[in-house]
């Protein structure tokens, strides 16, 4: 809703890389409004039973560009959840199939009349269904913590306090300072720290 006000989504430094893509995007006026309409338009279509197609299809790529970049510039705040919502989305884009796979165009089968019944549904426990849900969700946390050697945090504090176990500390303190003081890009940052550990 905040997007809708018209009101900054955060307040993260814009030496920060994902702080300053929100900068940006705060200043881009209709668009950046545009994005949390149909940020709402799609969560109200999700919570309809006779819309929450539609919804998923509307949700998908706007959470798919907000994982793409969540990772990009690992940004911790979104950095499993937006992961764990695109796999959430896939899965009712595959719950609803039958209902759209009529406009791929690829030959099949016809169509059922209609979804499945309740009585024509398997009422067995989904144990598998839940074992990979747990499998998913536990790949994206040992990725998210042990996925990639430095993450930015949200404030140079927060960024110096994985420094102390790293294999070069100092190196590790001058990307958090690349980052949080000087503000310059993730990719730059990455390069002089791997600069300075040979």
């Amino acid at each position: 809703m905040t997007k809708i006000l018209g009101e900054r989504f955060t307040v993260l430094s814009v030496n920060h890389p994902m702080g300053n893509y929100l900068e940006a995007l705060y200043h881009t006026g209709y668009y950046y409004t545009m994005i949390g309409v149909l940020q709402v338009a799609a969560a109200l279509l999700l919570l309809i039973p006779r819309t929450a197609l539609l919804g998923a299809l509307l949700y998908f790529p706007i959470i798919f560009n907000i994982c793409i970049l969540s990772i990009s510039v690992r940004f911790e705040g979104s950095f499993v959840t937006s992961l764990l919502m695109v796999l959430a989305n896939l899965y009712l884009l595959c719950w609803y199939y039958p209902t759209w796979k009529l406009i791929l165009p690829i030959k099949h089968e016809t169509a059922p009349a209609a979804l499945p019944r309740w009585k024509e549904l398997n009422t067995k426990f989904p144990a598998m269904f839940f074992a990979g849900v747990g499998v998913a969700v536990a790949l994206v946390m040992v990725w998210f913590f042990y996925g990639y050697e430095l993450m930015p945090y949200n404030s140079l504090k927060q960024c110096q306090t994985q420094c102390p176990e790293t294999d070069n500390p100092a190196a590790c303190f001058n990307f958090c300072d690349c980052i949080h003081q000087n503000g310059q890009s993730l990719a730059k940052c990455l390069e002089a720290y791997e600069l300075s550990k040979e």
